[in-house]
């Protein structure tokens, strides 16, 4: 080993890949295991007096052998920014490196009021992240050069994580009151496999500086849109907040574009697209006011806790609005359309998803009595039915504390939903092990206080259940809840004279909905057999296992399941700590989980943000977005190796 490399290895014994850990908040964190995709690197701080700089090392490297781009490990001084370079890709086709690009507040001069709070700091670096990416675009630097096969020239892009249409906590950028920095992946250039470090030196040295000065300067952004963006999500914030006290579980805002472009373009419609583009209005009658820290006073339909239904013809904006409000769990960009359309931020979206692995799951309020004898207090299968699924599915839910369920008819079996008189006349009770949902939502909101917001197309026998219906009709909602009573006050009175009374939803308004039962997770059963890494936004390579995402319908963006892939592989890790005995809840170990990444955002590597307890203080990820914490939950419930110790009825520390 040569050049810095050798320097180093002989200072610190070679061991800056070694696994260092700690003990904090329960858990042991291990700084030096490898991550979904690759094993970060220690970075050291470089004495900046040897060498003639970053440009001079890089071309002393040209025409070397790749692996000597890890002689430029460490901490560099590029002009006015601080350059780390953390971990060095293994050759020009494997993963990009990971570098850092810090600036100090006193040149960046970013005004404190953008970021005195936990909001504003998440909307201003979710902000810088989008300006660094429009700058890296406009340069043309997020393109890697392919010249020639395998001995021409590659690498040579800059990348930044892409966000989606939500704002999200990111590790992408990093704001604090001393420094502002960037986290890239970068391609290190290369012919074959020989260093180009002449043109590694105009990348790094000259064009990187450059795209980072219109993102991270203060003075060269948007001061408006700066502030409109800040003001905006927290805003959205706020309103998301006050949904509680209001007593509703969502609100819509006059005005809102819910339409999207496409079914892979997350945008809003436009009237470009669409001639016929309509805005949402509110009903009057389900009109609410609410003033905003900001914007002021807004208008909109507020949806009341309890259970509503939005019903309406086809491709009349059912599934439309229900999307907006599945996605009102975010904070949006301004101009996305749905920005102060905002949910429960417990909101599930629920659905049947055959196939699925279910784990001890108790589902016996909804399915009781199979053949067999098999046992629903208990529930496992390794390829569930549509009915099991979506009873686990609402199961699962409730024990990571859901408050709303949102249900489509379009993605829930048929038998679990419902089931009329007829079928009920030919199929006695005994032989039936289903309690379809249409008996159970009403106990569901009385016993346990869970709404739910359900899209109907198919089935009035929900409104004898229904507080409120919204009617979709040419994409404009109108109240129609008393015309939904009156219909079902007619069919009672007709329904005698067509069949002999059975159980209706009515009859089981008054019931108990059945125990939320939680479990203990096994130790051992979370810590993956080989590599982690999300593999798509919807997957996850867990080890020798795959986690099918498909239907965790609420995960908005990939960088979200890359920090699930770490907080799953973190807990296997150090699910040992806190488990005691076995007899900790899942829904506790998450809690204690969220509450040390929290502990912890002040610790190391100048960092206030809590996913970089989920890497090495020395190479910390810049590719994740914050989860939820039902999202992890679900993730872990798909885990094929998950196992569970006991049950219990008590969610608060130990499952006895």
């Amino acid at each position: 080993m040569t050049g810095r490399g050798a320097y180093y290895k002989a200072l610190y014994g070679g061991g800056a890949n070694k696994r260092r850990s700690s003990v904090r908040g329960g858990f042991r964190q291990h700084h030096g295991v490898e991550g979904p995709g690759f094993a970060p690197s220690t970075s050291f701080t470089r004495p900046l007096a040897v060498s003639g700089g970053l440009r001079g090392e890089l071309h002393k490297l040209e025409g070397r052998p790749y692996p000597a781009y890890k002689d430029l490990l460490g901490q560099w001084q590029l002009d006015e920014f601080e350059l780390f370079l953390d971990k060095v890709q293994s050759d020009p086709f494997a993963p990009p490196s990971k570098f850092r690009l810090r600036l100090s507040q006193r040149s960046a001069q970013f005004p404190q009021h953008l970021f005195e709070n936990e909001i504003r700091n998440i909307a201003l670096s979710d902000f810088m992240t989008r300006a660094f990416h429009r700058a890296i675009r406009g340069d043309g630097i997020d393109e890697a050069v392919h010249d020639g096969g395998w001995h021409g020239s590659k690498g040579g892009d800059i990348r930044i994580d892409e966000p989606s249409q939500h704002v999200l906590l990111r590790t992408s950028m990093v704001v604090t009151g001393d420094t502002v920095e960037a986290r890239l992946s970068i391609s290190l250039p290369a012919r074959g496999r020989s260093i180009e470090g002449r043109r590694a030196a105009q990348l790094l040295c000259d064009r990187l500086p450059q795209v980072a000065r219109a993102a991270m300067y203060y003075r060269n952004l948007d001061k408006a849109e700066v502030e409109r963006h800040v003001l905006s999500v927290e805003d959205q914030e706020y309103l998301r907040g006050m949904l509680v006290g209001r007593k509703l579980a969502a609100f819509v805002i006059n005005g809102a574009c819910l339409p999207r472009r496409s079914g892979v373009d997350d945008r809003p419609l436009t009237t470009q697209q669409d001639d016929n583009l309509v805005l949402f209005q509110s009903p009057p009658s389900m009109e609410v006011e609410v003033r905003l820290p900001n914007r002021g006073l807004v208008r909109g339909m507020g949806v009341p806790q309890g259970i509503t239904l939005i019903v309406g013809g086809g491709f009349h904006g059912k599934s439309t609005l229900l999307e907006a409000l599945q996605w009102g769990i975010y904070n949006k960009v301004p101009g996305d359309g749905r920005e102060f359309v905002v949910t429960d931020p417990s909101a599930v979206k629920i659905r049947a998803e055959d196939g699925r692995v279910v784990t001890s799951v108790a589902i016996s309020p909804f399915i009781n009595n199979l053949p067999f004898g098999k046992p629903t207090t208990q529930f496992s299968s390794a390829d569930a039915s549509g009915s099991t699924s979506q009873a686990a599915n609402i199961m699962e839910a409730l024990e990571l504390g859901a408050t709303t369920l949102l249900v489509d008819e379009d993605t829930c079996a048929t038998n679990f939903m419902i089931r009329d008189s007829r079928m009920q006349a030919l199929v006695a009770p005994d032989k039936e092990p289903i309690t379809p949902f249409i008996f159970k939502v009403k106990p569901l909101l009385n016993q346990y206080n869970v709404s739910t917001v359900m899209v109907v197309g198919g089935s009035g026998d929900f409104f004898e259940v229904a507080d409120n219906v919204i009617m979709m009709d040419n994409y404009q909602a109108y109240c129609v809840t008393e015309k939904a009573k009156e219909i079902v006050q007619a069919m009672k009175r007709e329904r005698g004279t067509e069949l002999p009374m059975f159980m209706t939803p009515s009859d089981t308004v008054m019931e108990l909905f059945g125990d939320l039962r939680h479990r203990a997770i096994a130790q051992g059963c979370l810590r993956p057999q080989g590599k982690v890494k999300a593999s798509a936004t919807r997957a996850i390579n867990y080890g020798s296992t795959e986690i099918d995402l498909t239907c965790v319908e609420q995960i908005a963006e990939a960088s979200q399941t890359r920090a699930i892939a770490r907080c799953l592989q973190h807990l296997g890790e150090n699910l040992d700590g806190v488990l005691v005995d076995g007899r900790r809840c899942l829904k506790s170990i998450l809690h204690s989980m969220w509450e040390m990444l929290s502990e912890d955002r002040n610790i190391g590597n100048n960092s206030q943000n809590m996913l970089d307890g989920l890497s090495s203080p020395h190479a910390p990820f810049g590719d994740l977005s914050l989860p939820r914490m039902l999202e992890v939950g679900f993730a872990i419930n798909r885990l094929r190796t998950l196992r569970v110790t006991r049950m219990a009825t008590d969610a608060n520390g130990h499952c006895g």
